[in-house]
Formats: structure tokens, C-alpha cells, sequence
């Protein structure tokens, strides 16, 4: 069914509706009451509302055309539709793919086109557009091509796979982003102390490590950190306590979550003991340490990419080619956290940690690169030897570049390195500078697969050292 877009809760159309300023609704929930009505009350999307985004000056001419915004839940779409409808002059008519269906969608058509001919235009706000089938959406198709409406769709999805190639080819894509838990720490101070929309009368106070944890529970959802807001007040509010101050704490927010709040700071200590509590368990072999410290981090609130980014180093760090397929599973781990997010990704985190954690061991990597980086830094700054060199022109030949060097695969002729015809190993390339000659910066170890690639490498240096 038609839903006209109502900001205060009234039954005044569109028109009429655009220019007042009654006061809200009691008992609308606070996440209504404090939804923006202006550009400037929005918080976070800077990117597509700056000052200079062509997305805010088409806003504030009322030059709108047909777009989709693309955001994850509480991001602000259905937000930044109703400031749409605050300056605007057309008809505002806004449908939920969930309930509408064609023959909603055709009364307002043909009231859109009634109005056109007079010169008044029509703005169909389609919330959860990814819902419409494919004959809804073709439905909406022609009379957005011939400009009887303009459409603003809201998806969570992604529009090149939920929405109609056609209708997505006329509409401009907006991306909005999570906001970040400063960004929700202002909107619920906001709330805390409006006195007209949010709190303000009720002379609540709120310790500020509360407010941190409904910042970092709702997971960049505003609508999410005011309905907890709202419920830790309503909770702890009572009708014989009357106009007497309420004073919010850790614990009641701990209590409304029913979810106990992990002490854990970011950017602090605990971010950086933890990790190291993770690292080490994996280093030494703990699945069981290795999982708890991973399932501690996420429930606190962590980065699963920050996390994610250290796994991916653990594999060549502590493991390396002792098994070179663990950095192929933390690769994977890593595109699944960023295809399906948490909590599903979860899992995929911990078989990449439960992975390494149980992968044989070698840190010869890591002191291959620290022996190399000495020579580096401690050296001359070597020429690249002669016979190393590439020689594309006469003059590069002349000079004898590339002269010497021996082609792996005919100086060789693939021969195992046990053959009895092979060339002797005094004889091999040297792809060193002469000041480095035989220097020795990767030595394998004895385990895992690092094994047998320690034999190979002593045949091949027999006789050399």
C-alpha cells in the first residue's frame, strides 16, 4: 500500500507537510524523532554531502534525478530521502517494496501524471528496492524513462545484481558507508541533550563509557545505538522517580544488550596486548589460545580486516615455506571477510588461525629477510654483475652485459641434481655481487615441506661453500 512520507507521524499530505514544523509525536521512538530534517543535521556521508558533492547541490536546487542509494541498515537512506522531501516542491510519495505492488505502483503513477500536466512533479521514494521482482521493476521502467517520476531507490543490496539493468542505467548510484562510532557518539549525544526531539527534558546523564560501548555495539546502525539509548532510559525510568535526574551506566547498557561489555580499547593497550596474545598462540602451535584471543578481539568489537591483515603476515612470518599453501588460506579467509562480512566471516577467521595454528613451523623467512636487509644497509650500493644485466642494444653488449650468463634451462638441461652428467657446483651462476659471494640468507628448516626443500637446496649447494 501507498505510504505518503510522514517526518512528524501527521496525516497532512506532502505538500502541506513540507512547510511545517510541528512539534513530534509522543511516543514516536526516538530514532524517528531524531532522524535529520536538514542536510547540516546529517551526520557522516561527507563524502556525497560535502559542501562541494554534487549529490547535496542537486539536493539543495531541487535538480533531483533518479538515483539508488546503496548502503548497509542505519547508513542513513531512507534519511537522506525524507531531507529530500523537506527541499523539494514536488510530490513526495514513498512505498515499501515489501508491502507495494503493481497496482500501488500504478496509482501513483497515474497520479503523477495527473499532476505533470500541471506542472507539478513526482518523487517515488522506493525503500528495500532490492525487493521488487523483476515485473515490478519493469513496471516502474517506462514511466521513469518518459520523467512522469522520479525515482530514489534504498537498497542494503547490491543494485548490479538486485536491480533492473534498465532502470539502473537511468538512475545515478549513490554509495553511502557505516558510521563510524565517533559519528554514532555524536548522534547520541545529540539525543542526549535535544530537549525539543531527543532527551533533553528528562535530565539524563550517561557515563561515557556507556556511551562507547552502544557506539561500538551498534556496528555503524544509528538506528540501532538510539533504540538501546532510548531502552536503557525508558528502563531505568520510573513514574514515582518524576522529574529526579537519571544517570546511565555500563551496567544498565550491559543489561538492555543482554550482552556483558568486553573491556577492550582499539587504540590502546588491550588492542595491542591481545593481538599479541593471538600471535603468540599461533606461533606456538595453541589452536585453543589461538581461538580464544581471536573470538576476544571480535566480540570486543575489533576490525576483522585489522585482524585479518595480521593473520596474513603470521603466514609468512611464523609458517612460510614450511607450508606455502597457509598463505593461500588466509588470502581466502581475507575475500571471505570481505564478501560476507561478520558475524558469518567469523568462521572463515578462525580456520585460517586454526590453520596456521597447526601448520608446521619455520621463521626462515623472516630471518632471510633481516640477513639480506643487513647487507643492504650495511653494504656498498653493489652494482648488478655484468652477466646479470639485460643487453637489448649493441652498445649494452659491447660493454659485455649479459656476457657469461648462463641460461638455467640449457646450462642445465632440466637435470635432476643428483644426475652424474651435471655440471659441477662450482660451476653455477653466481647471482650475487662479488662482495656477497656465497652469502647464505635463507636456510630452510625441518619441517613440513621446508624438509625437502632444505635437500634440494644442500645438493645444490654441495661442493660451493
Amino acid at each position: 500500500m501507498t505510504d505518503q512520507l510522514s517526518l512528524f507521524g501527521s496525516d497532512e499530505t506532502p505538500e502541506e507537510r513540507q512547510h511545517t514544523s510541528e512539534p513530534v509525536t509522543a511516543g514516536e521512538p526516538l530514532a524517528a524523532r531524531m532522524r535529520p530534517r536538514t542536510l547540516d543535521e546529517v551526520v557522516g556521508q561527507q563524502h556525497l554531502l560535502g559542501a562541494d558533492k554534487i549529490l547535496r547541490r542537486s539536493i539543495e536546487a531541487d535538480r533531483i534525478s533518479s538515483m539508488i542509494f546503496w548502503g548497509p541498515p542505519g547508513s542513513g537512506k531512507t534519511t537522506l530521502a525524507e531531507v529530500i522531501a523537506q527541499h523539494t516542491h514536488a510530490r513526495f510519495v514513498r512505498l515499501s517494496a515489501v508491502s507495494a505492488g503493481v497496482a500501488d505502483l500504478r496509482k501513483t503513477v497515474e497520479e503523477a501524471r495527473r499532476l505533470r500536466a500541471s506542472g507539478k512533479r513526482t518523487i517515488l521514494f522506493i525503500d528495500e528496492i532490492h525487493r521488487f521482482n523483476k515485473a515490478q521493476q519493469d513496471a516502474i521502467l517506462p514511466h521513469v524513462e518518459n520523467g512522469t517520476v522520479t525515482l530514489i531507490g534504498a537498497t542494503t543490496e547490491n543494485p548490479s545484481f538486485e536491480v533492473n539493468n534498465a532502470l539502473l542505467s537511468r538512475s545515478r548510484v549513490f554509495v553511502l558507508k557505516s558510521l563510524n562510532e565517533e559519528q554514532i557518539m555524536t548522534i547520541l549525544q545529540r539525543a542526549l541533550y535535544d530537549p525539543e526531539r531527543g532527551l533533553g527534558q528528562l535530565n539524563v546523564t550517561m557515563d561515557e563509557n556507556a556511551l562507547q560501548q552502544i557506539a561500538s555495539y551498534a556496528s555503524g546502525d544509528a538506528r540501532t545505538a538510539l533504540n538501546v539509548l532510548e531502552l536503557a532510559v525508558q528502563s531505568n525510568r520510573t513514574p514515582a522517580a518524576g522529574s529526579a535526574p537519571i544517570h546511565i551506566t555500563l551496567a544498565m547498557i550491559e543489561d538492555v544488550m543482554q550482552h556483558r561489555a568486553l573491556q577492550y580499547d582499539k587504540s590502546g593497550d588491550q588492542h595491542y596486548d591481545m593481538i599479541s596474545a593471538l600471535h603468540k598462540s599461533v606461533r606456538g602451535s595453541d589452536p585453543d589460545g589461538s581461538i580464544y584471543w581471536l573470538v576476544r578481539m571480535l566480540e570486543a568489537g575489533e576490525d576483522p580486516l585489522y585482524i585479518m591483515r595480521r593473520v596474513v603476515r603470521m603466514a609468512s612470518e611464523d609458517i612460510g615455506m614450511a607450508d606455502p599453501q597457509a598463505l593461500v588460506v588466509c588470502m581466502a579467509a581475507q575475500q571471505a571477510v570481505h564478501f560476507v562480512g561478520l558475524p558469518e566471516a567469523s568462521l572463515a577467521l578462525q580456520q585460517a588461525v586454526v590453520y596456521l595454528a597447526t601448520a608446521p613451523k619455520s621463521n626462515a623467512l623472516e630471518v632471510a629477510y633481516a640477513r639480506a636487509l643487513a647487507d643492504v644497509q650495511n653494504g656498498s650500493n653493489d652494482p648488478v654483475p655484468l652477466w646479470l644485466r639485460n643487453a637489448p642494444t649493441r652498445l649494452m653488449k659491447n660493454l659485455d652485459y649479459g656476457k657469461a650468463y648462463k641460461y638455467a634451462h640449457d646450462y642445465y638441461k632440466n637435470m635432476p641434481l643428483d644426475d652424474p652428467d651435471r655440471p659441477p657446483a662450482e660451476q653455477l651462476q653466481e647471482y650475487l655481487p662479488e662482495r656477497l659471494k656465497d652469502h647464505r640468507y635463507y636456510e630452510p628448516g625441518v619441517q613440513g615441506k621446508e624438509a625437502s626443500v632444505k635437500k634440494w637446496l644442500e645438493k645444490r649447494w654441495d661442493g660451493k661453500e
